[in-house]
């Protein structure tokens, strides 16, 4: 019984990452006997958080008798999640497996005060909570900016208006306490938390050493997971691969250095490389997709399409010879430039870097929408796959 109730953790985690869909090939995964697997099924079942079939299907995973297949309770509890970012704000909940419930209707304004905000998305995060009557193990909030720990302060918001070292861990707390949310208030930087979420439910599955660079509304940010845990350095500030300088007389940057990726290759370098002058109607992300998806055709956003994969590749180059990683994703506008021309950027990474030609790192999509969001909530959800029965036996 005590080595069943220690597998619990393991176990939740295997099946909120589609690694095991039966009984049998849980049983397997665990090193446990069936009878083991069994209770420890029927335990996250009684604690609502997965489904046993009663009636064993043919695809057990293993010769012989069909074995009962195993899924994420759809009408299970629920993460709250929270985004920022400079064209906006949004709240989302989401269950085990990634899968989003509910989200509520994103915000567009992003006041210098970073408690309004919070405040705001926290408050839409409640009334979803109110109109699903959802049970919630936590929250957790993703933010366009190194997120220092052991404060929780965002320590570089350049793309927000808000001060540099805004404690907004201490604030989403407090936000989530006077909301009446329980459990945990958890604050990452967005794309760790992309890349987390991809590497749980999306297209880094399965890579050991796992690097993540994306540009979404403002900036280019970086990620890496080795072996299911994000490296976050030594107070959780790896990985800042925007202040790569890949372009020496490039243009200025908000951290005082000139060409960096953070302006050489985010949505409003490619707006402005095609000659376009951005619009208020819609976020910049959104405006340079539908330029590169529409009018690829048209020889300067073409032009500028290879700018921006070449100073892109230029800095993966460097990450590569730099992590060794055995996968590349790739996020936000970033997605859409592979898309555009996948050899392209293939080549100059496989050109620069130190081993590229003898058997260059896959660079693949990210496939997950709202990432960050999923990876905000997977930093709720984190308790509760270490401990299930802990976290959630004594209110079950």
């Amino acid at each position: 019984m005590e080595r069943g109730r220690g597998a619990l953790g393991p176990a939740l985690e295997l099946v909120h990452t589609g690694r095991a869909p039966t009984r049998a090939v849980l049983t397997a995964e665990l090193g446990v006997t069936r009878a083991t697997a069994g209770a420890v099924a029927a335990e996250l079942e009684a604690l609502g958080l997965i489904r046993v079939d009663s009636r064993p299907g043919g695809a057990g995973g293993t010769q012989g008798r069909p074995s009962h297949r195993l899924s994420i309770d759809e009408n299970g509890p629920v993460a709250l999640a929270a985004q920022v970012h400079s064209d906006g704000f949004r709240a989302a909940l989401v269950g085990l497996g990634g899968r989003i419930v509910a989200t509520a209707p994103g915000k567009v304004t992003v006041s210098a005060d970073p408690a309004q905000v919070l405040g705001a998305v926290v408050g839409a995060g409640a009334a979803l909570l109110a109109e699903t009557g959802r049970r919630c193990v936590g929250a957790g909030l993703a933010v366009p900016s190194a997120v220092a720990e052991p404060d929780g302060t965002a320590l570089n918001p350049l793309h927000l208006a808000w001060p540099a070292g805004a404690p907004v861990r201490d604030i989403f707390t407090e936000c989530v306490k006077a909301a009446g949310i329980d459990g945990p208030a958890l604050t990452g930087n967005d794309v760790n938390l992309a890349a987390l979420a991809e590497h749980r439910h999306g297209a880094g599955r399965s890579a050991q050493h796992l690097l993540c660079v994306a540009t979404g509304h403002r900036g280019v940010g970086g990620a890496l997971v080795l072996d299911g845990r994000l490296h976050s350095g030594s107070s959780g500030l790896a990985l800042e691969v925007g202040h790569l300088t890949v372009n020496p007389e490039g243009r200025p940057c908000h951290c005082g250095s000139r060409g960096c990726l953070d302006v050489e290759a985010d949505p409003l370098a490619f707006l402005t490389a095609a000659g376009r002058t951005p619009g208020p109607e819609v976020s910049l992300l959104q405006q340079a997709r539908d330029l590169l998806r529409e009018e690829y055709a048209e020889p300067a956003v073409r032009a500028a399409a290879e700018e921006l994969i070449d100073r892109l590749g230029l800095g993966l180059a460097g990450l590569v010879n730099i992590l060794n990683p055995d996968r590349i994703i790739l996020g936000g506008l970033h997605r859409e430039l592979l898309s555009a021309d996948p050899e392209r950027l293939r080549a100059v990474v496989a050109d620069r870097s130190l081993w590229g030609r003898s058997g260059g790192v896959p660079i693949l999509p990210c496939t997950l929408d709202h990432n960050s969001l999923v990876g905000a909530a997977e930093l709720a959800w984190q308790p509760v796959l270490d401990d299930p029965l802990g976290a959630l036996g004594a209110a079950a």
